[in-house]
């Protein structure tokens, strides 16, 4: 029990020294962790569905490529180093995934389709999305810049963490009511409304060092992180389950898989970038 903790403290403060530190580095450092994070994390969803989907055999390098190359893809878009036509090695990848199970005569080739897509759409996409939350117009130029500001995809993950940590703690606490037991039996409203209420109050926080948006803004982008957070942890609880597995994979010793370790950033991130895009419409 007490290696296990061990373990699991040296990993966790790790892995978010890694995190934080690259994120905040630079951008080029930010772009080689999450092209690594994104190609790393979609091995592993396709390494699962392969041992553990029945008749389903994807292939674990093209969608890794295909999920790298989309996380750069869209940051070189984001910084104007290229124009729409990078897209394009990606369309023929996702042409080319489609194309080859016609010759490939596998198994169950509708399948094959299905999973390697949901890798693209449930992982890589939003991954890449990162980079629209990292990367801006700076007004204050007299001529088109960019700039990188690492303080918005972080807060993300502040956000999350600390929703996991106020969650955990609270329910272990007082937690009665069950928030989706069918899926994830630990889970109670009252962590979930903890947890919620400790990443608004870290908002504030934000809002006071990084005024480039208002509080009430910090605060909802938090409220809408936790929202989709906790939908992100309950949809791979749910593949999981559909796929008879406890952990995702052991890449993270204690903490199980990389898709354990960014289930929730998956959802939040899109809807971070739906709200922030939403923001500028009013």
């Amino acid at each position: 029990m007490i290696n296990n903790f061990i373990k699991r403290a040296i990993t966790g403060v790790l892995f978010v020294a890694i995190l934080v530190g690259c994120i905040l580095y630079d951008a080029f450092s930010f772009g080689i962790l999450f092209t690594a994070i994104s190609a790393l994390t979609i091995y592993e969803f396709a390494q699962l569905v392969n041992m553990r989907a029945e008749g389903v055999k994807i292939n674990k390098t093209i969608n890794m490529l295909g999920g790298a190359y989309l996380f750069l893809a869209i940051m070189g878009f984001c910084i104007d180093a290229a124009d729409s036509k990078i897209f394009i090695p990606y369309v023929l990848l996702l042409l080319y995934m489609m194309i080859s199970e016609l010759y490939l005569k596998k198994e169950n080739p509708v399948l094959n389709w299905a999973y390697s897509m949901l890798s693209q759409l449930y992982i890589g996409l939003p991954f890449a999305l990162l980079n629209v939350l990292a990367f801006h117009n700076d007004p204050a130029s007299e001529f088109s810049s960019i700039s990188y500001n690492p303080i918005l995809p972080l807060s993300i993950f502040i956000f999350l963490w600390l929703n996991d940590t106020g969650a955990y703690c609270i329910g272990s606490l007082i937690g009665k009511h069950r928030l989706f037991e069918r899926i994830s039996p630990k889970k109670s409203w009252e962590g979930s409304i903890g947890g919620g209420v400790v990443a608004i109050g870290v908002s504030f926080i934000l809002a006071h060092y990084f005024p480039f948006m208002s509080m009430i803004e910090w605060a909802g982008l938090a409220l809408l992180v936790v929202i989709f957070g906790t939908w992100g942890d309950l949809t791979e609880s749910l593949l999981k389950r559909q796929l008879h597995v406890k952990d995702s994979g052991n890449i993270l010793p204690g903490h199980g898989g990389m898709l354990d370790r960014f289930d929730s950033s998956l959802m939040a991130i899109p809807a971070a970038v739906v709200y922030l895009y939403a923001l500028t419409w009013f």
